[in-house]
């Protein structure tokens, strides 16, 4: 039930603040991060800060996903649920406009599913921000199918991982976390860019404009959890 009451609250808008605040930071590391080539600097970032936002900031979700878990399993209240997701989204997008602004090429800041082909005759363009003679696959290794169970996989591992540890204190959970992070970001980031994290997915895709296969970042698995002090990544 909603209870406007938790507006008068200060303990409802610290928890809020925290949400944007460390949507904020992870978003905006993982994108800095980005701008080196390959996929372990930004997998090592987004691990490396989810453990020590987990260990500072009283465990945030800092992930529409975790968020969305707990409101189907009513251990969240609606009103605060849909503070926690607008502010997870608002600092999403703001870390990706100042990324925008910092980093040389923005088409680094999207977790692409699909990557430009070339092919060796011209084809007609069906998209207006299509190259001539090049074609879309979904990705080097894979389809969209394929993307789509990569990145519920390393999604479940990781909303395994902060259900596990939420009852732990905080150098064992911010490590766990920060492992799961990095390691679900290692395994599917040839596949589906190892987002995990619609947030993280959503802030880029409406900064740059580039939507492509946007919705495999939304289809993770919703994972009853333990505790509602749970999140990241």
């Amino acid at each position: 039930a909603l209870c406007p009451q938790e507006l008068r609250s200060g303990c409802f808008w610290r928890g809020v603040l925290a949400e944007a605040a460390a949507t904020l930071i992870f978003v905006g590391v993982v994108l800095g991060a980005s701008a080196a080539p390959g996929p372990l600097a930004p997998a090592l970032a987004g691990g490396l800060v989810a453990g020590a936002l987990a260990c500072t900031l009283g465990a945030p979700q800092a992930n529409p996903a975790l968020t969305l878990a707990l409101l189907c399993t009513r251990k969240l209240g609606p009103l605060r649920g849909a503070a926690g997701l607008l502010a997870q989204c608002a600092g999403a997008v703001l870390a990706s406009a100042a990324a925008r602004l910092a980093l040389p090429d923005d088409a680094g800041l999207v977790t692409r599913v699909s990557i430009p082909v070339p092919v060796p005759v011209l084809i007609p363009c069906q998209r207006r921000d299509a190259e001539p003679g090049v074609s879309r696959q979904v990705s080097a290794v894979g389809t969209a199918g394929q993307a789509l169970a990569w990145e519920t996989f390393a999604t479940f591992q990781l909303a395994l991982t902060a259900f596990a540890t939420a009852d732990r204190v905080a150098p064992q959970g911010g490590l766990a976390l920060g492992s799961a992070v990095a390691a679900g970001a290692l395994a599917a980031g040839p596949f589906s860019g190892g987002s995990m994290n619609p947030a993280r997915s959503l802030g880029p895709a409406i900064v740059t404009g580039i939507w492509d296969d946007h919705w495999v970042s939304w289809q993770h698995p919703r994972i009853p959890p333990r505790d509602p002090n749970v999140g990241m990544g």
